[in-house]
């Protein structure tokens, strides 16, 4: 196992101090390197003796994707290309993508954090590993597999996609760990069922499931359909890519690395720095990577932080589940709606498939929301009557818990598109 209780217990104090000591040290080289914050800092009349604990990083600027976009491709890095031995990209889908680099001691440093976060998780030495989070630019593939090879457990590379084969692997080389997406989890168990295998007849134990929000009620499917316990790990490639924090067993929120990030919650609205315990937009500081360091990121995702010790012993900051992102945010009729609020209702009811999506349109000045559930083959062929008072169900709970109706729509098996990455969820057709 790769724990390291000198680290991962510490006091607040000691995570204090040396948060401190690396923040200095961070603003100090990204003033003289990074002509953005350079000049971020000076349109906010900030010079770096002025940060002198973690106690001043509320006063210094955001960061956001847009920077990244507009520096396209080298200009947020703080080291000359020749240092920089590996490159990752976000798709790109929106215009130009955004560019990391990592030094080879940031790939050193990216694979100790991964090694532990895998270890939160339950992966041990002798575990096999299929990872099928896609390879490539996306950190998620390369950033797991480098974490397990330094654990010093089995990974198997096969990517994202070609699911029977993923299977027949999972029965021959005795996979024990599963990564990937939660919705392609589901895939996976899907398809078991539909080429008759029992998960049970597999050596499948754990899965470490990430890269899109999902709920506890989704937990609760994957676990039951797989046989496996599964953890949630978060991560993004403009901090690191995965391991930024990750589930121990106690499911009580993600473990922090904070001896590498700096976590805060912040009012996306007013931008001000909210207590613990409040939900909020995350934001992330790196304090130790070199080629792409990284101040006060807003991600966008909408979390809630927690500082008690856990019942694991660790004392890092805990965060909680990702409950949606302020841009996948939508806006009904004045009231803030989260795919994974949507997810949790249709499973907590039960009697649906774990695919849906929102689609949202315009009808004159009013918006109009439609929820797309797939129901199974048996449910779909019933008399009509049932369907109704299953769409009944559905919009009544939609309208009690988030306090407004939906048209709901139910759709045969595999109608809703599958996707081996991340899931869409939201279709949103208003010209807003």
């Amino acid at each position: 196992m790769y724990w390291n209780p000198k680290i991962e217990t510490m006091s607040r104090d000691e995570i204090k101090e040396i948060q401190s000591e690396r923040l200095v040290n961070l603003v100090e080289r990204v003033y003289f390197n990074v002509p953005h914050y350079r000049h971020a800092f000076q349109d906010k009349g900030i010079e770096p003796g002025d940060i002198k604990s973690v106690d001043d990083l509320k006063n210094l600027p955001f960061t956001m994707k847009s920077d990244l976009r507009d520096s396209y491709p080298y200009g947020m890095f703080a080291t000359p290309i020749s240092e920089i031995v590996r490159l990752h990209a976000s798709s790109g889908t929106t215009g130009k993508p955004t560019v990391v680099g990592y030094t080879r001691k940031d790939l050193t440093t990216w694979s100790e954090i991964m090694a532990r976060a895998l270890t939160c998780g339950g992966v041990k030495r002798d575990s096999v590993v299929q990872n099928a989070y896609g390879y490539g630019l996306f950190t998620g593939g390369l950033g797991v597999h480098y974490g397990v090879e330094r654990l010093g457990a089995s990974v198997i590379p096969i990517s994202g996609g070609n699911t029977s084969k993923q299977i027949m692997l999972m029965q021959d080389f005795g996979t024990t760990v599963l990564t990937c997406t939660p919705s392609y989890a589901i895939y996976l168990a899907e398809t078991m069922e539909k080429m008759g295998i029992d998960p049970k007849s597999l050596k499948l134990k754990n899965g470490i499931f990430g890269a899109e929000p999902w709920s506890e009620n989704m937990r609760t499917e994957i676990e039951n359909r797989l046989g496996i316990t599964a953890l949630d790990i978060y991560g993004l490639s403009e901090v690191m890519g995965p391991g930024v924090a990750c589930e121990c067993n106690a499911k009580d929120g993600m473990h922090i690395y904070e001896d590498h990030f700096i976590p805060e919650i912040i009012d996306p609205v007013t931008e001000k720095v909210l207590p613990y315990g409040t939900q909020g937009e995350l934001v992330f500081t790196t304090i130790t990577k070199e080629g792409i360091p990284i101040i006060r990121y807003r991600t966008r995702d909408i979390s809630v932080l927690n500082a008690e010790v856990c019942n694991c012993g660790r004392t890092h900051v805990r965060m909680g589940k990702v409950m949606g992102r302020t841009d996948d945010m939508l806006v009904i009729r004045g009231v803030n709606v989260f795919p994974t609020q949507v997810e949790s209702i249709l499973l907590e009811i039960g009697e649906t498939e774990p695919h849906y999506q929102l689609i949202v349109s315009r009808n004159g000045n009013l918006d109009e929301l439609q929820i797309a559930v797939e129901v199974s083959e048996a449910m779909f062929s019933d008399q009509i009557s049932g369907l109704e008072r299953l769409q009944k169900v559905i919009a009544g709970k939609v309208n009690s818990i988030l306090g407004i109706s939906a048209k709901i729509k139910l759709v045969e098996p595999n109608a809703i598109p599958r996707s081996e990455g991340k899931a869409v969820r939201v279709i949103d057709n208003r010209k807003l």
